[in-house]
């Protein structure tokens, strides 16, 4: 719950709307009620499975596929095995412990792809 409140106080002030999620959403029905611009999913340890589900459904649902998604995650060896999946989805990852600037780059970049970080 503290990195979604984090996630929250870094990103507000940028100008962005935060919606926070402390559960893997199943029904891709959520996700097109909110519409969001972008998606960050935090993946545990624990429930990394769940939240890998997560992001597999909302690319594969039509909806929902071309909404960017960060991976932000402490189970970086997990995500690194997936690594070719990610690039091929233009799923970015940000490993935690995170930088706030790698962090407020990787959304404008996941947001913006033309934008790069000389910019």
């Amino acid at each position: 719950q503290e990195i979604l409140e984090l996630f929250r106080l870094i990103l507000e002030p940028e100008g962005y709307e935060v919606a926070l999620y402390s559960y893997a959403i199943r029904d891709m029905a959520d996700v097109e009620r909110v519409k969001p611009d972008l998606i960050i999913v935090d993946f545990f340890f624990s429930v990394e499975r769940q939240g890998w589900q997560m992001v597999q459904k909302l690319k594969m649902n039509r909806p929902t596929a071309s909404i960017p998604i960060i991976i932000c995650t402490a189970a970086e060896q997990s995500v690194r095995d997936i690594e070719g999946y990610l690039q091929v989805k233009n799923i970015a990852l940000v490993p935690k412990p995170f930088d706030i600037d790698d962090l407020l780059l990787a959304v404008k970049q996941a947001l913006n792809p033309q934008f790069s970080a000389g910019e």
